[in-house]
């Protein structure tokens, strides 16, 4: 479905749509202000994240940078502060010590590189504005074009309450003892909303609940070099087998999935419904105005088979734009809504799913793409009543995507229960980039499913293994018998999309004590002799996307354990991620899991990194551990 573009001219048409010279900074009015560039070519770099760290490492202010790269820190209080610039592709860079005083401003010109972190002396700035109180935090409101004109926009800092945030409880899998229990079932899951969530928490200065940390969505966020399947399947499996970075007695698996990758000029049409959530609570700068730059991305990549239908909801619900192939017509639209009212989400998303029928293509992909902080609290609020309206219009044929945007209210664990149920995904966006990367990147091969209610099932050798544990996919679980029964609903699989799993394994020979249930008093189980080498069995059913009879795939996995050092460097930077979600869950699994140990995995397994997703990582694990402290 979709080109691609550079990723310059795709922020440069999304950032608000228009044409501008940006102004220079009024440097008076900025206690330290500068310009971030590339090292390599001098080149600005707008929309990097600018963050003031206080010496207790709480953030004091953040700002992002300008089209000319430029930034601007306003009415900052006299004190010692070190400054951390960020951005996608690039190395972060600390300045470390900068002492404020009242006698001037400072102007901080900062270069970024692909190389090492750099960090600069101790800088000592005078000030000529008298200083702001200690308590006092930068903010704002709706992004406007004067704000980019103006050269930066100031955002809120750490002080964001994220007590009205809902996130539904997780309780981490416990171990399984093999002869009790040998079968593992799950559904795949392609989500990857929590590590962007995620992310958002740790940029903005605090650590994230433990409960918004689901570790197989923060995996799953990452790309991975599995290989191409072969014939006719539509994934191929990877399997390998290690030892435990966290503790050293046990094991791990590690499960990979690789979607087919298919050329998507020639993929079917696309009749797609943005369902816009245009309420009050809408309103904020990361809400509404970034959902309509993020679509904007999205429409300029649409071929003209494609259409486009708008429906927003709000006290109520209506057609802002019946189904069109019209570019101009769509971002017309998208410009002139504006956020008011309460939410009838339920309302909406009724005439959504009867816009996408209206308009239904047979042999086409049929969406619904809902955009919301998820508080819906007018109409069908309850989300039972919004599960049921789902689960019966996907059968139609039309699939659900779901985006979330904000913080504050927002209700991650009834929009995750939408997309779970509406045979679609779920992803936060926080940025523009997110969007960029959610919009275009991916979606094309989210609109193209290859394989649908695909579920898995490991039957483990009680003679290799004492005990097992899934790492991460609690809300994902299946009864045994789910597995082979072709009603039960599971996850779906885009065209190019990949899912990782891993597993913990407490090897046969260990005096590690599991929880276990007395033995039966009518019938004995006795184990089979094991006479080969194999670890696992495990299995695999997929349906066809327009079939209702699933297919079989059985491989098995030998035990040929390797240390973590001479296993995939994919292998290892995932396990590094499952890492870091443990210690953010502060999960009672987590042994020996440490901040040192995570960071040097994953910057010898970092690799490419062509877009620089893993570099983030590196620097969101490092502000994690300064804010743990």
């Amino acid at each position: 479905m979709f080109k691609l573009s550079s990723l310059l001219l795709l922020v440069s048409a999304s950032m608000l749509s228009m044409s501008f010279t940006p102004k220079k900074i009024i440097t008076p009015a900025c206690s330290v202000y500068g310009k971030v560039s590339d090292n390599s070519n001098n080149e600005e770099i707008p929309f990097a994240n600018v963050q003031l760290f206080k010496q207790d490492k709480t953030v004091a202010a953040t700002v992002t940078t300008d089209m000319l790269g430029e930034y601007c820190l306003k009415n900052i209080p006299a004190g010692i502060y070190n400054i951390t610039v960020t951005y996608v592709g690039y190395t972060s860079k600390t300045i470390k010590s900068i002492k404020l005083t009242e006698a001037g401003n400072l102007k901080l010109d900062i270069k970024l590189s692909a190389s090492a972190e750099m960090t600069l002396e101790e800088v000592e700035i005078k000030t000529k504005e008298p200083a702001a109180k200690a308590n006092q935090t930068i903010s704002m409101g709706k992004m406007h074009r004067k704000d980019v004109k103006a050269g930066y926009f100031n955002v809120t800092t750490s002080s964001a309450d994220f007590n009205t945030e809902e996130y539904a409880k997780i309780d981490d899998n416990e171990f399984k003892d093999s002869k009790k229990n040998p079968l593992s079932t799950f559904s795949i899951d392609v989500d990857k909303a929590s590590y962007s969530n995620i992310r958002r928490f740790i940029s903005q200065g605090n650590l994230p609940p433990e409960d918004a940390v689901r570790i197989e969505e923060m995996v799953n966020y990452f790309s991975y070099n599995y290989p191409q399947p072969k014939g006719n399947d539509p994934f191929s499996i990877t399997t390998q087998y290690m030892d435990c970075p966290w503790n050293k007695q046990h094991n791990l698996i590690h499960i990979g999935l690789q979607g087919k990758e298919i050329k998507l000029e020639n993929t079917p049409a696309n009749n797609l419904v943005f369902l816009i959530d245009v309420s009050g609570s809408m309103n904020d700068h990361n809400k509404l105005p970034l959902l309509k730059s993020g679509l904007r991305l999205l429409v300029d990549q649409m071929r003209t088979q494609d259409k486009v239908a708008i429906v927003v909801y709000a006290g109520a619900a209506g057609i802002v734009l019946q189904s069109t192939s019209d570019k101009g017509k769509i971002l017309d639209a998208l410009e002139q809504l504006e956020a008011g009212g309460s939410t009838a989400g339920g309302e909406g998303i009724l005439l959504a799913y009867k816009t996408a029928k209206e308009n239904f293509l047979k042999s086409g992909n049929n969406r619904i793409i809902l955009a919301t902080d998820g508080d819906f609290n007018v109409g069908a609020s309850s989300d039972g009543e919004l599960v049921r309206i789902i689960e019966k219009e996907r059968e139609a044929g039309v699939f659900l995507t779901v985006l979330g945007f904000g913080s504050g209210n927002y209700k991650d664990s009834k929009m995750e229960q939408l997309a779970d149920k509406g045979n679609g995904n779920y992803a936060y966006i926080d940025n523009i980039l997110e969007a960029k990367k959610v919009l275009v990147k991916e979606m094309g091969g989210t609109l193209l499913t290859i394989a649908k209610d695909v579920k898995i099932q490991i039957e483990f050798n009680p003679a290799k293994v004492k005990a097992y544990r899934l790492v991460g996919y609690e809300n994902r679980l299946l009864n045994t018998e789910d597995f082979n029964d072709d009603k039960k609903d599971a996850g779906e699989l885009g065209a190019g999309h990949s899912v990782t799993a891993i597993y913990e394994i407490i090897p046969v020979g260990s005096t590690e004590l599991v929880a276990s249930v007395d033995e039966l008093k009518y019938q004995q189980n006795m184990p089979i002799k094991s006479t080969n080498n194999e670890v696992m069995t495990i299995k695999f059913r997929y349906k066809a996307p327009k079939d209702t009879v699933s297919q079989l795939i059985t491989e098995t996995m030998q035990d040929k354990k390797l240390s973590i050092d001479n296993v995939s460097d994919d292998c290892r930077f995932a396990i590094a991620v499952a890492e870091f979600g443990m210690l953010l869950r502060d999960s009672k699994f987590k042994g020996e899991a440490n901040y040192k140990n995570i960071l040097a995995q994953a910057r010898s397994s970092k690799g490419k990194d062509e877009e620089g997703y893993r570099a983030e990582f590196i620097r969101l694990v490092e502000t994690a551990e300064l804010l743990k402290k």
